[in-house]
């Protein structure tokens, strides 16, 4: 893990993250779970045993009804927290709760936009920076709709893109011109899952990223595995690890998913 970190500095923190991981000569391992899933109680358990694992930050997911970039693993998680009463609100009560507990390592939110417009962008910036959290990743959200989450620039709040194998270079641009904190990578095109093997171009894609941008880039979509970690550490500032993680639990247990968060961390500092 990172040095600890200010929780309270939004980019300035993300930025530090990068730098730690950098300075060790690794990428920056950020796991993804579901908040509420399968208990509210039981993901901030998992949740801060990665942190004791080393990882370096946090995706934390907001569950939605309408998940369209999730494959079938998560999206069954999302729906199972719904379930269970989860909501914007959920999400910002984890962050203070996981901050309570001595997780020290920067989360950023995951959500679809419905639901934090219906919250109001405004207020939901407020309240995120205000539980701890840095920043936001909504996979729905073109880049040049930021403005609706233009408080995001104002409290230093990191403001996540995408960009995808089919993305066109003018799109590519537009992603790296606006994207804060880093850019979202995704290795595959199609919804999340984890993958037997990640694309044999991945190399060639990073790279027209690369061309445009000095922005710090995150890998996420298909990665599972520690021979995959070591692969992409290589390639990017950081990877995400997300249906992986939630299948450990639908097969096992918590403890199940800290062993799978050991052996990842453990590939991503032997590929130094």
């Amino acid at each position: 893990m990172t040095d600890p970190i200010n929780t309270h500095t939004g980019l300035g923190a993300i930025a530090a993250m990068f730098a730690g991981a950098q300075k060790e000569h690794r990428a920056a391992f950020l796991p993804f779970f579901t908040v509420g899933y399968p208990t509210y109680d039981e993901s901030i358990d998992i949740l801060a045993a990665m942190a004791e694992e080393g990882v370096d930050g946090f995706e934390i997911g907001l569950p939605f009804s309408d998940p369209l970039a999730d494959g079938p693993t998560i999206q069954a998680a999302s729906q199972i927290a719904l379930d269970h009463g989860i909501r914007v609100a959920d999400g910002f009560r984890a962050v203070r709760d996981l901050r309570a507990r001595g997780v020290r390592q920067p989360i950023l939110l995951f959500s679809y936009l419905n639901p934090l417009l219906t919250y109001g962008p405004d207020q939901v910036v407020t309240e995120a920076k205000a539980a701890g959290a840095q920043g936001f990743i909504i996979p729905d959200l073109p880049p040049d709709e930021k403005h609706l989450f233009a408080a995001c620039e104002r409290e230093a709040m990191a403001l996540v893109f995408f960009v995808a194998p089919t993305s066109h270079p003018d799109r590519i641009a537009l992603v790296a011109e606006h994207a804060t904190g880093f850019i979202y990578v995704i290795s595959v095109t199609g919804t999340t899952g984890a993958r037997d093997a990640l694309p044999q171009d991945l190399t060639d894609f990073i790279g027209r990223v690369r061309a445009v941008t000095d922005k710090p880039l995150v890998l996420g979509f298909g990665i599972s595995s520690p021979e995959q970690v070591q692969a992409v550490s290589k390639l990017v500032n950081g990877f995400i690890v997300a249906s992986a993680l939630i299948r450990a639990r639908q097969n096992g247990d918590a403890a199940a998913v800290r062993q799978l968060v050991r052996s990842l961390r453990h590939a991503v500092a032997v590929a130094r």
